[in-house]
């Protein structure tokens, strides 16, 4: 079971998408990732119809897509970075119709089996993930709930059953990179906080140190996603040869931590 009530503070949740630009490299990624401080890694698996994902994440799928990375790859990419030496806990982040492909019974113990920590699902409705969350709870594996900033009453709902972490989406939307967040946020998590018995977490659009800065005074962990994915495009060139590629890898650590620099990483 994912247990982060020991984390003391803000926690730097970073997201990848598996397989871009290529299997291997996600591996050397997510460890330089560790190495620059992350807490927990979201690993995402390309769909080629996403509902959340805006476009570098969609470029990503694509590039990931075309190194025929699918669900059971992805979780098996998980086993590979424990033998490389990843330590901290790793979700797996995937939107429903590949589950339900692949049996969604057959999803969780693959998951166990490859060392997951827990399981995110973006387009499950709160409402409609009851089989989901028993299986779940079989395994050991948290189903992590999304909560955005809509009524008192659902955020309530959702907060008061969460479990290893609360996503919080900073704004109503699809992922990327944003100049600004919501003027209203602080107010939003306050009230998410209310309810949650685990960590919250918020994400989406967050893409400079000013705007973690800002933030970690009001969570318990920034998830950055596109500004990452982003950066790994701009290297995959440099990342895909063998003469450039560790200094490319030292680049994206460092730019990870520069990022994160305000959480004292």
């Amino acid at each position: 079971m994912l247990q982060l009530s020991a984390i003391t503070k803000t926690m730097f949740i970073p997201f990848l998408v598996a397989g871009d630009p290529h299997p291997d490299i996600t591996v050397e990624l997510a460890l330089a990732l560790q190495e620059a401080g992350a807490d927990l890694l979201e690993l995402g698996v390309p769909y080629s119809d996403p509902l959340a994902d805006g476009p570098i994440i969609q470029r990503a799928s694509a590039r990931a897509l075309q190194q025929r990375m699918t669900l059971p790859k992805a979780v098996e990419l998980v086993a590979v970075m424990r033998k490389k030496g990843m330590k901290i806990p790793i979700i797996i982040f995937t939107y429903y119709n590949p589950v339900l492909q692949l049996g969604e019974e057959s999803f969780f113990a693959l998951a166990k089996k490859n060392g997951v920590d827990g399981v995110l699902i973006p387009d499950l409705p709160f409402e409609e993930s009851e089989p989901i969350r028993r299986l779940s709870a079989e395994t050991g594996l948290p189903l992590i709930s999304l909560v955005a900033p809509t009524s008192k009453q659902r955020i309530e709902k959702i907060a008061s059953c969460a479990q290893g972490f609360l996503y919080c989406v900073s704004s109503l939307g699809v992922t990327g990179i944003r100049d600004t967040l919501p003027a209203e946020i602080d107010q939003f998590l306050a009230e998410v906080k209310r309810y949650s018995r685990v960590p919250v977490a918020v994400g989406f659009g967050i893409s400079t140190s000013e705007q973690v800065s800002m933030l970690k005074n009001y969570c318990d962990g920034v998830v950055i996603g596109s500004a990452l994915v982003q950066k790994v495009e701009e290297l995959a060139d440099r990342l895909l040869q063998e003469e450039t590629k560790q200094e490319a890898l030292n680049e994206f650590r460092r730019y990870a931590q520069m990022l994160v620099a305000p959480l004292g990483k």
